[in-house]
């Protein structure tokens, strides 16, 4: 490798620091770069020709870095100092010993499906086009009513849902925002979506499993607040007749990984067993 990021969150106290010493860890780079992850804008500009993106903080920092990593899908390699760690591969200890090595080639990449949103209003689509590694949720705003949200799969008309929102996961997500309302768990690089409505009043219940082909349309039917959200980091006002409408995305985030290849229910054991565990 020539070139290398070092993404961080500053939201945690020695994540910089960390971040600082990785990069002056990996002394064959011709280049190691190292930003915030809350400037998404100035990491992006560093990301082209980067043949490695380190993530230091835990798995909403490995969120941010998979969207700055688009579209190059640089591997990242990510650095727990969260409090869950699914998406990290390693410690911070771990990380100082085995730079030199990751840099070198060392590891295994496993890619991650992602999902793209398009939002319409008033019948015309906006130019946003919209990636997340996890999940996009319809979800009432500030008021604790339900709302209404008519929902096609492969245009064919499912229903109208009455609860608190609707979930659009990729198996990344399917271990957490959806996890967390009920729905399954999927094996990491599966290509399928989760379909599943959080807090359904007298409305279908069942979380659905669709296939990577399908399209999955929402229309928001209440006046009341709601929003579009795409990794709970990425937040958009909804209004009635506001269409969302969700498809598996071209691009794949890419990981970079240093244990088994079958490590995932293993870990998925370990890290659901943990006490007060939280996203």
């Amino acid at each position: 490798m020539k070139k290398a990021g070092f993404i961080y969150n500053p939201k945690v106290a020695t994540a910089e620091a960390l971040a600082r010493d990785l990069s002056k860890a990996s002394k064959s780079l011709d280049t190691a770069w190292v930003c915030s992850s809350w400037d998404e804008e100035k990491a992006r500009a560093e990301v082209p020709g980067s043949e490695l993106l380190v993530s230091v903080g835990g798995d909403g920092t490995i969120l941010r870095t998979a969207r700055i990593a688009l579209p190059w899908q640089s591997p990242i390699l990510g650095v727990n100092m969260g409090k869950l760690g699914f998406l990290t591969e390693v410690s911070p200890s771990e990380a100082l010993k085995r730079m030199p090595a990751f840099i070198a080639g060392e590891g295994w990449v496993e890619e991650r499906a992602m999902l793209q949103a398009e939002m319409t209003r008033s019948g015309q689509p906006t130019s946003l086009l919209l990636s997340a590694l996890n999940d996009v949720v319809v979800a009432r705003g500030a008021s604790c009513r339900v709302i209404q949200v008519k929902t096609w799969v492969d245009g064919e008309f499912l229903g109208a849902y009455k609860a608190d929102g609707l979930i659009v996961a990729t198996a990344t997500g399917s271990t957490g925002y959806a996890l967390a309302a009920g729905g399954p768990i999927l094996q990491p690089q599966a290509k399928e979506m989760v379909l599943k409505a959080v807090a359904p009043h007298l409305t279908l219940n069942t979380a659905l499993v669709l296939p990577s082909t399908s399209v999955i349309e929402m229309e928001l039917q209440s006046d009341l607040a709601a929003v579009l959200s795409l990794d709970g980091q990425v937040e958009l006002p909804l209004k009635g007749g506001d269409r969302v409408k969700v498809r598996r995305s071209q691009y794949v985030t890419r990981f970079l990984r240093a244990r088994p290849r079958n490590y995932f229910f293993g870990c998925l054991q370990q890290t659901l067993a943990r006490p007060n565990n939280s996203r």
